[in-house]
């Protein structure tokens, strides 16, 4: 089946996305539908609602879409410090329900977890800690986004500045610092030590700039789905790596086609054309 034709089967990707209160998580959305405005938010029956995205405001039943790229669906979690047992219970509750549904269309496809890394701490939270031992999702990935990465870079910027390196090294080679630093750190054994460990983990610097890059994360979502249709699906909505789609259109559509009989007709030829370019639903060709 082509993304064209999964596309009106299944419709938009449904992604949950969790995180405490100032974790980027807006921030993020609106990288992954290319755009700045808020999302327009409906209930469960479908019908607009006016709502803010404060802490206690939403709900995680809510979807939330953005015009710019209405091919994603997303639910909101504030994360498990604001509304505690009441809240996790909330979220346990809804990935069940939701990876129950029979209706691949209402099923969660991919669940984001955000953990922001500008805090003291930078440790994940009793409710966190609870969420990856007790959260079955079932065949739901999870995913670990690590926002706010660059705050280890001024960390390590600091250091280097206290040892006499000269600000454009320090600045040169904090990031490199912070990212091997990382590797080694607390918060990645603790993923690995964890009873229901995350698919993968991702680290999100600088989002909040004009020229960010969310192409990591879209090409970490796509190798966490292991269903085939989802993976295309994920693939030909978002509109933010047009390498990603290139490479599966070439990997998944042209090395089936390139050998086919039909590629040496005119008809044949539009064929292949038109099957590629199910991969960018987004773009229009002239």
């Amino acid at each position: 089946m082509d993304p064209s034709e999964i596309k009106k089967k299944i419709g938009r990707f449904r992604i949950l996305i969790i995180g405490r209160a100032n974790a980027g998580k807006t921030t993020i959305l609106q990288k992954v539908c290319n755009t700045r405005e808020d999302p327009e938010i409906y209930n469960g029956a479908g019908k607009k609602v006016r709502i803010t995205m404060l802490r206690g405001e939403h709900h995680i039943k809510n979807e939330m879409v953005f015009r710019h790229n209405p091919g994603f669906v997303f639910h909101d979690s504030c994360g498990f410090e604001a509304g505690g047992e009441s809240e996790f219970n909330k979220v346990k509750a809804f990935i069940a329900e939701r990876s129950r549904k029979t209706d691949i269309k209402k099923r969660l496809h991919v669940i984001w977890y955000c953990i922001p890394m500008d805090e003291a701490a930078r440790s994940f939270t009793e409710g966190e800690a609870k969420f990856f031992s007790q959260c079955d999702t079932g065949s739901i990935p999870v995913m670990v986004l690590f926002t706010k990465f660059d705050a280890l870079y001024d960390v390590e910027f600091a250091q280097l500045r206290k040892k006499g390196t000269s600000w454009k090294e320090s600045r040169e080679l904090a990031p490199k610092l912070a990212e091997d630093s990382f590797v080694n750190g607390p918060q990645l054994k603790f993923l690995k030590d964890v009873r229901r460990p995350p698919e993968c983990h991702v680290c999100l610097s600088n989002m909040n700039l004009d020229d960010a890059d969310c192409g990591p994360l879209m090409e970490r979502t796509a190798g966490t789905l292991h269903n085939e249709v989802l993976m295309q699906l994920f693939i030909s909505t978002q509109q933010t790596n047009l390498k990603l789609c290139m490479r599966y259109a070439v990997k998944r559509t042209l090395a089936k086609l390139v050998d086919s009989a039909e590629t040496t007709l005119d008809e044949g030829h539009e064929k292949v054309i038109g099957k590629l370019g199910a991969w960018f639903p987004h773009l229009s060709a002239r």
